[in-house]
């Protein structure tokens, strides 16, 4: 146990009630430091941490389930439940993924908030922020390096992430990663059939590195523009690739056709 994980449950200070240890349990969810699927440490470390007993804890965490922020597993503890799954309810996600007017409104959606995370990011990031954002992109020029297009692609997710942690904003924040949740489901478009579209991998790593570069230099107008610009391109070719897609089902449907006539 670090000294780093002890302040992460830091010791209750005022009456040590459950309140107060759902009011900092809440805290380190909406300030996304706790984070979907991540798992509680245990209650005797827990009690511990937080100098508070072991039934003031348990009836915190039963509040903090009733309140659907954390989930009991039988014989695995407790972990932080599927807040961010829950912005978009599942009808809507169905509704949104069979509509295609949904994926360019949720580009637009994206270029505006990227272009204004990033601007915030470049203003606000913290040293801590400025390092999580080096290891990022380094594993993205990693993956990249090594062709490994599976962990490109999760780098890929987890900078823009990363971008959205340092603009200390918590609106945007978990906006953005219900944003991002869409679209790892696939619900707009296949990412993968975007990352390989000839030579889009080598134009995506260079966007990426341009808002790494641009919130580093702590260069919010850059920054701005930058995001932007990505977004513009993954638009761009998430209608390329769409039409290409369309465009071999319209020649596939033609030939057969060709081929039950003899012509």
């Amino acid at each position: 146990m670090t000294e780093d994980q002890d302040d992460l449950y830091a010791r209750i200070s005022h009456s040590r009630t459950a309140d107060e240890v759902v009011q900092q349990i809440e805290l380190l969810i909406l300030e996304g430091i706790l984070r979907d699927g991540d798992r509680l440490p245990g209650e005797r470390d827990l009690s511990r941490r937080f100098e508070v007993s072991r039934p003031i804890l348990r009836e915190a965490l039963k509040e903090l389930e009733a309140r659907g922020l954390v989930e009991s597993r039988h014989g695995g503890g407790t972990f932080v439940a599927d807040v961010v799954g829950q912005i978009f309810s599942k009808p809507l996600i169905e509704l949104i993924g069979r509509h295609h007017k949904a994926t360019q409104d949720y580009l637009e959606f994206r270029r505006e908030l990227e272009g204004l995370t990033a601007e915030l990011a470049a203003t606000r990031a913290t040293d801590f922020d400025r390092d999580i954002l080096t290891r990022v992109i380094e594993r993205m020029r990693a993956a990249h390096a090594s062709d490994s297009f599976d962990d490109e692609l999760e780098a890929d997710i987890e900078l823009h992430n990363a971008i959205g942690e340092s603009a200390h904003n918590i609106i945007l924040l978990h906006t953005l990663r219900a944003c991002y949740r869409l679209l790892t489901r696939g619900i707009f478009f296949h990412r993968s059939a975007v990352f390989g579209a000839p030579g889009a991998r080598a134009l995506l790593l260079a966007q990426h590195e341009a808002i790494y570069a641009a919130v580093m230099a702590r260069d919010p107008v850059a920054a701005k523009m930058a995001a932007q610009d990505h977004i513009d391109f993954v638009a761009a070719a998430a209608q390329e690739v769409e039409r290409n897609g369309e465009w071999s089902r319209i020649a596939r449907l033609r030939l057969q056709q060709r081929d039950r006539s003899g012509a």
